[in-house]
């Protein structure tokens, strides 16, 4: 019981064993310290609190002792003895070494020296020396922070704190920005790893002694409060990092001692309650002392940690360094949750609740992660019901921050407040979590859809008793719900990924999911038709990741090797799914075969299945005929263009080769085809003549969209229906009657078939004859088409369109490349029909006149929709100029409208450009020059205006920085463009036209010319004054462009005159800006300067004098939840001069010229200050603004994927 109840010897009881095979250079001599008592009288002890005092001014000179060679070292107490002295050390000689600060440094780099053996070589140096011993331990600290000066014993002996710092910020000859805890790269975590390491095992170390010679820690202690609030970040970082960490470790120290101070006071009632003849001798006395004893160390301890939260942590959580306000934020959680009775209260929680502000996110991240160590413990909970009423708002507003790291943090923060308090979350503070489960970010999704289904498993909890379906029918059921209010019905996929880590059992639960929708409606509990829809939906999202497991568009995959035991539980699935559906799939299609939304989604679930399973498992053979009669019912009743194309894959994939069922679904298709065949051969020769009616109309054109569904997925050329199908087009433009389903279909029908003709083509070896043949098809379709693109009708229009640009680029030059036999087959477009491409293009693509049509009041999705037709429309035309279908100049049709059109087609002329310029970059540089020059031309055809030449300058800026920042390869191409336009511009005017009237263009041309090489410059002069005439060198426009060539820009300054300042100078001041303090009327104006003096590596928080630093103190910071004025000081503007110029002139030519003064290390860093935002923490802003940072993810194309696809 005694020995549970006293406090062990750190030092006695760490094992000793050497370090062979480290890094570290010395060998370090494990010695057994043992115990030895002192005879004879100790010295009175100095009363405690006097240790605090030291600690709490930095001012104050580190204490020496008058007497160094013995020292009296006091030893915890026991539970059998009250107090036993340490053993006398002698100093140590003046030849003799320990462990040195290099030695410590070497060690804690290297990461490979047991941290507990530096640690006991140390403490044998401290005490046969105890002020050479902490001379080794404050160079080492000076030397973590990147130092490369020394502290003497004398400076120790003689000099304040502060002076000692002034003197090691002077000596500071590290030229690099970096110091060890900024360092990149793994160097980084091993050192500081190693660091708060050697920290904690000296604390430990040192719990039950040295801890209390009120020398070592209050000199320590002292010496890091003041590196803290050094001006220069190496210091104070690393100083605050340590203090941070010796502060954990007396909390942890304080929270044993109070543990043995309980232990013993309880021992001692139990002492003090026997009788007198039951009590041991001396027992009552001895506990009476134990007591004492441990009472003044935790007063000690108490003082020690008080000092150091006032004057460390209190001004250096709101650093202008993210990384020292994280780490103070850190350490203070660990704070909280050790030691909650002095800790846990309003007025350290405030702390918490001010940095959930922070701008930065690894402060917000560190501060949210201390909250959730706090609400794991029920026993905090009561401690935080003021914390949790006055920052819950704060902490819902957080689901929404910019840093997907912070937010999901903050949502597994909010579901351990809903589970663990009492008042939880209310409905509507739920409502901000729900919708992130569709949020294009993975993880968030996924925390989302934690908190999702703990609700939803709350609320079954609450109504089981009142159901009697299985728990899994109302989950599905209670899901459905949700999603119907959630009102985002096309991201089911998004919906079931976020659930599928957490309810993957559920989602999994097939039996449930198809009774329910074989479940007829009437029936009790059954599912509404809404509800059907929602559930089919989300079972084929379902299916699809239990049997590809690939995350919906816009999400990473969790994980991006899959493994093998990844693909077995794929497959594994896979085929639970097949087993499972093929006997219901005819059944669910049977049921839904009237709803186009519902069979579409049905109809894909066979792409999932393991089709093998149809020949080889006994007894599912005969439900493939149930499938394929029921998809042929399908087709014979819908025409919807979805439905249709679903059918179509579906058969295309059952016929597949590789299956042996596969001549079953061909004989089913070719049925088919052969049924819609006869069924259009019925109406054709009516509709030829002209005779058909309205019925005959219809039925031929639905045939023909059914034909031409099937014919996008499978090979209809035996069917022979392209001279019919040219011959109705032709028929009915001659008519006039032009009905859009009948045309529409013809024209697919028709392409599809010279498609699938080409690709046997190239799969065989055709006559030559069939090659004739196609070509000729291949051109009458095509003048059916050009006739098609001048028609009044939209769909006619935009469909012949789309197809010419397939086709051409199928029937290109470039597809010779793969079998060039089939050279005969290139068909190239004619000159008439390149015409009427590009005049298509300017007047349906690039015009806005879809737009007006529709009215304010039409639905979004029909904009979006229109948008991404003239976006398919565009990118098939730059499709045909890169692949030389039509020639590059073609591309300037597109070029003239970058700068108009680039909020909806930028990204795809952008492409453009880019892919041209690898093709050919002169070629492209001369096609960007005739795009301006035909835009300049038809701006003088017109009635020239400044207004015009700006739009065609604009225009010229953004194609000018397509040239990129290689400007040795950019060279050719820009000196190509350079002259085409010099050229242009001086050319000889036809008849009646005004002499040099292009001159004006080389205004236009001078946005280029910042891109030239200084040798380019002077042969373009060269050229300019050979191309124009004398009298014209004077003209305003001429003057400028020779401006540009002369390295200057020509920005608004087309008179020439009276210009207060050359801009490049500016630009060049407005560089320097980021680097050098700006100070008016000093010496650092001088080029010397700027030219000799680094960027200064080190930024302070506050330009700071020594005498002021009683003035940092923050008088309000203990009040609790107080956001008063203390907290709203004004912050000194952050452009103040750093020096007068007085002082600046008195500086020393020498010292201006060196690496490194001290202005580069106490100035404040404008680069810095941009980055690091206001630390007052009264300036935080929350990175989530109204403007939520997620977005819904579109099932539709990006317009990432649609360039992936266009330019592949």
């Amino acid at each position: 019981m005694a020995s549970e109840d006293s406090i062990l010897d750190s030092v006695d009881e760490m094992d000793d064993f050497s370090d062979s095979g480290s890094d570290f250079e010395i060998t370090l001599k494990a010695r057994k310290r043992g115990k030895m008592a002192v005879t004879g009288p100790q010295p009175p002890k100095r009363p405690r609190h006097k240790a605090a005092l030291r600690v709490s001014s930095c001012s104050s000179s580190i204490p020496t002792s008058s007497d160094s060679s013995v020292q009296q070292q006091q030893q915890q107490p026991s539970g059998r003895t009250s107090r036993q002295a340490a053993r006398p050390v002698t100093a140590l000689s003046e030849g003799s070494r320990g462990i040195s600060a290099e030695n410590i440094h070497d060690a804690v780099c290297s990461g490979k020296t047991a941290m507990v053996t530096v640690v006991d070589e140390w403490l044998d140096s401290y005490k046969q020396s105890r002020e050479q011993g902490l001379l080794v331990l404050i160079n080492f600290v000076v030397g973590s922070c990147g130092c490369k000066g020394v502290v003497t014993r004398e400076m120790l002996d003689n000099m304040q704190n502060a002076e000692i710092i002034g003197t090691l910020t002077k000596e500071f000859n590290e030229v690099s920005v970096n110091y060890p805890l900024c360092t990149p790269g793994a160097q980084l975590k091993r050192f500081k790893a190693g660091l708060c390491e050697f920290v904690q095992v000296l604390v430990r170390s040192c719990r039950n002694s040295l801890i209390y010679d009120e020398y070592l820690f209050p000199s320590l202690l002292a010496l890091l409060t003041g590196l803290s609030d050094s001006q220069v970040r190496a210091f104070r970082h690393t100083s605050t990092l340590i203090a941070m960490k010796v502060m954990t470790g007396l909390v942890e120290v304080a929270v044993l001692v109070s543990v043995q101070l309980q232990t013993t006071q309880r021992q001692h009632n139990l002492e003090n309650s026997k009788g007198a003849h039951e009590r041991a001798p001396g027992r009552l006395e001895e506990l009476q002392a134990t007591i004492s004893e441990l009472q003044e160390n935790r007063e000690e301890l108490s003082c020690m940690m008080n000092a150091t939260f006032r004057g460390v942590f209190v001004h250096r959580y709101r650093d202008q360094l993210a990384d020292i306000r994280a780490t103070c934020i850190e350490e203070l959680g660990m704070w909280l949750q050790k030691d909650p009775e002095d800790f846990l209260n309003d007025g350290c929680l405030k702390y918490l609740g001010w940095t959930l502000h922070d701008k930065q996110s690894p402060v917000r991240l560190r501060c949210v992660r201390a909250l959730q160590g706090l609400y794991q413990e029920k026993e905090f909970i009561g401690r935080l019901e003021l914390f949790t009423s006055r920052f819950k708002e704060r902490m819902l507003s957080m689901v929404l921050d910019k840093d997907p790291e912070v937010a999901v943090e903050v949502i597994n923060l909010l579901l351990l407040l809903q589970h663990r308090t009492e008042e939880g979350l209310r409905e509507e503070e739920c409502g901000h979590i729900y919708p992130l489960v569709y949020a294009s970010n993975r993880a968030l999704a996924s925390a989302a859809g934690v908190f999702l289904f703990k609700k939803l498993k709350t609320v079954l909890a609450s109504d089981h008793h009142e159901s009697n379906n299985s728990e899994n029918a109302a989950f599905f059921q209670i899901l459905i719900s949700f999603f119907i209010q959630s009102e985002f019905h096309e991201h089911g996929a998004y919906l079931v990924d976020s659930l599928w880590a957490v309810a993957r059992s559920e989602l999994r639960d097939w039996d449930t999911m198809t009774a329910l929708l074989l479940q007829e409606s009437g029936e009790e509990r059954g599912l509404i038709y809404e509800e059907e829809g929602v559930l089919i939906e989300l079972m084929m999202c379902a299916i699809r990741q239990a049997a590809q497991a690939t995350p919906p568009v816009g999400r990473t995959p969790a994980k991006k090797n899959v493994t093998m035991k990844d693909k077995k539980v794929q497959e594994q699935d896979r085929r639970r799914i097949t087993s499972h559906f093929i006997p219901l799939l005819p059944q669910l299609l049977a049921k839904y075969s009237a709803d186009a939304e519902k069979v579409s989604l049905l109809l894909k679930a066979p792409l999932y299945f393991s089709l093998e399973m149809y020949s080889s498992a006994a007894g599912l053979d005969k439900h493939l005929d149930l499938l394929l009669s029921q998809v042929w019912g399908i087709i014979e009743k819908h025409t919807d263009v979805t439905v249709l194309e679903a059918c179509a894959t579906l058969l295309s994939t059952l016929c597949a080769d590789r299956y042996t069922f596969s001549s079953r679904t061909n004989l089913a298709f070719s049925q088919l085809m052969d049924s819609l065949t006869e069924c259009l051969n019925a109406y054709l020769s009516d509709l030829v003549q002209g005779t058909a009616d309205d019925d005959d109309v219809y039925s031929a054109a639905t045939a023909l969209k059914r034909i031409a569904a099937l014919s996008s997925a499978k090979d209809p050329t035996s069917w022979k229906l392209f001279d019919s199908c040219l011959e109705l087009l032709k028929s009915r433009m001659e008519s006039r009657e032009l009905d859009k389903e009948l045309m529409v279909s013809a024209l697919r029908c028709a392409a599809f078939y010279l498609m699938w003709a080409k690709v046997n083509a190239v799969n065989s070896t055709p006559a030559e004859e069939e090659v004739k043949r196609l070509k000729k098809e291949m051109r009458s379709f095509c003048r059916v088409c050009e006739t098609c693109l001048s028609l009044n009708q939209n769909e006619i229009r935009d469909q012949a369109f789309e197809l010419l640009c397939d086709l051409l680029l199928l029937y290109g030059a470039s597809s010779a490349r793969v079998k060039p036999d089939l050279h005969a087959l290139v068909y190239l477009p004619s000159d008439s029909l390149r015409s009427e491409m590009a005049a298509f293009l300017l007047d349906y693509v690039f015009c806005d006149s879809e737009d007006a049509e529709l009215n304010v009041e039409a639905e979004e999705a029909m904009k979006i929709t229109l948008l991404q037709r003239r976006r398919n429309q565009l990118a098939g035309y730059c499709k045909m100029v890169l692949y030389g279908v039509l020639d590059l100049t073609a591309a300037t049709n597109v070029f003239k409208h970058y700068n108009k059109y680039f909020k909806d087609f930028g990204d795809i002329i952008k492409e453009t450009v880019s892919k041209s310029k690898v093709i050919d970059p002169v070629r492209s540089a001369k096609t960007v020059c005739l795009c301006l020059q035909q835009m300049f031309s038809e701006m003088l055809t017109e009635e020239q205006s400044r207004q015009d030449v700006g739009e065609i300058r604009d225009l010229a800026k953004r194609l000018a920085m397509s040239f990129g920042i290689d400007l040795k390869r950019a060279r050719k191409p820009l000196v190509a463009l350079h002259v085409e336009g010099i050229r242009f511009a001086f050319r000889e005017p036809p008849e009646g036209e005004e002499q040099q009237s292009n001159v004006a263009f080389l205004e236009i041309l001078s946005e280029f010319s910042f891109k030239l090489l200084q040798q380019d410059r002077v042969h373009l002069a060269a050229v300019l004054k050979s191309q124009c005439p004398a009298a014209a060198l004077s003209w305003p426009s001429v003057r400028l462009y020779q401006r540009s060539l002369e390295g200057r820009s020509a920005k608004a300054r087309v008179t020439g005159e009276g210009g207060d300042a050359d801009f490049s100078h500016e630009a060049r001041a407005a560089k320097r800006k980021r680097s050098t303090p700006q100070v008016r009327g000093s010496w650092l104006d001088g080029s010397s300067v700027h030219s000799s003096l680094p960027p200064p590596a080190f930024t302070s928080t506050a330009q700071r004098q020594p005498a002021s630093r009683a003035k940092e103190s923050e008088p309000g910071s203990e009040d609790e939840f107080s956001l008063g004025s203390s907290m709203r000081k004004v912050k000194p503007s952050r452009h103040q001069p750093l020096l007068s110029s007085q002082t600046a002139r008195s500086v020393d030519t020498e010292d201006i010229n060196s690496p490194l003064n001290l202005l580069s290390l106490i100035a404040d860093d404008d680069d810095d200050e941009e980055r690091e935002e206001d630390p007052d923490i009264k300036d935080y802003e929350s990175d989530s603004d109204n403007d939520s940072a997620y977005t819904l993810p579109s099932t539709r194309h990006t317009s990432a994927s649609v360039l992936d696809e266009l330019f592949d």
